[in-house]
């Protein structure tokens, strides 16, 4: 077992956690949140999304959001950018980091972006060119890498082959993401090594919803083979809206939580972490599912 010393979380309660909200939430809370997170140590943040605000209301006032942040020195502020129109939306915001949607799944890249998995790289491959000439760091997400609400289980090699094109195409980082939670440990484990192999240890993510209670420990079996970086929410914000019964991303209280207590450095305040999550939580007007917030609270 090869423990790393330290994970970097990223931090995408802003963007993925909010974005199928159901009620508006106001540009000012989520600069509110987001400013509450790096208060805690947080130095990755996934503030918004500049997407069509007919496919994702939620998300429409990013610029606005981007422009309202207090921004820290050493905070890197990123964005999911779905094509060049919104690239260049993000570009003026003064976004530091891009990320691109990807699907390991047909069926879902048909009905979440409406194109095939070869399609989706070719509209993505001028973003990404495009963003990195502006000085961006782009990363990638793999969707449905565990498994999909449509099609099942998942090959593994169609996750390390849309993870390795990814890269090829620029990307510096690949999340490779259990979108609707189903994933086990050996599975979580066993797919994100064979990523690791094809593009590099240093390049991936991991990105884990907790449906079935299983993203805990599937962050524990990646941690075993020296991942050291993991997305999680604040108060486990989030879910998928193309998944029955998806809830949202693993609450990053819980993450840090057990990282702590394992001896792993993330730079977080554990405190002031909670106090960012009860901050969101009072203005979704709902407790909080974070576990450890819940206990220390």
């Amino acid at each position: 077992m090869s423990l790393p010393r330290s994970v970097q979380i990223v931090e995408v309660g802003p963007r993925d956690g909010l974005q199928n909200e159901p009620g508006l939430v106001t540009a000012a809370d989520k600069i509110t949140l987001i400013e509450a997170l790096a208060d805690a140590g947080l130095t990755r943040i996934e503030a918004g999304s500049f997407v069509s605000p007919r496919w994702v209301p939620q998300m429409a006032d990013s610029d606005v959001v981007f422009a309202g942040i207090a921004r820290r020195y050493g905070v890197i502020y990123s964005a999911l950018v779905p094509n060049l129109q919104g690239l260049e939306r993000a570009r003026e915001a003064g976004v530091n980091e891009i990320a691109v949607f990807g699907a390991a799944s047909e069926t879902f890249s048909k009905r979440n972006i409406n194109c095939t998995i070869a399609e989706s790289l070719d509209r993505f491959r001028p973003v990404v060119h495009a963003a990195i000439a502006a000085g961006m760091r782009v990363r990638g997400y793999v969707s449905c890498a565990l498994g999909c609400p449509y099609e099942g289980a998942i090959a593994p090699q169609a996750v390390v082959d849309i993870s390795r094109a990814m890269v090829e195409m620029g990307c510096a980082e690949i999340a490779v993401s259990d979108t609707i939670g189903v994933g086990n440990p050996l599975q979580a484990q066993s797919v994100t090594a064979q990523v690791a192999d094809a593009i590099g240890l240093d390049r991936v993510a991991i990105h884990f919803h907790d449906t079935y209670g299983q993203a805990l420990a599937n962050i524990l079996a990646c941690l075993e083979i020296g991942v050291s970086i993991v997305d999680s929410a604040a108060a486990g914000l989030g879910g998928c809206p193309y998944a029955k019964g998806a809830t949202g991303n693993v609450a990053s209280e819980d993450v840090v939580y057990m990282l702590h207590g394992m001896g792993i450095e993330t730079g977080i305040e554990l405190g002031k972490l909670i106090h960012a999550g009860a901050l969101i939580s009072k203005s979704l007007n709902r407790p909080t599912s974070s576990r450890v917030a819940r206990a220390l609270g």
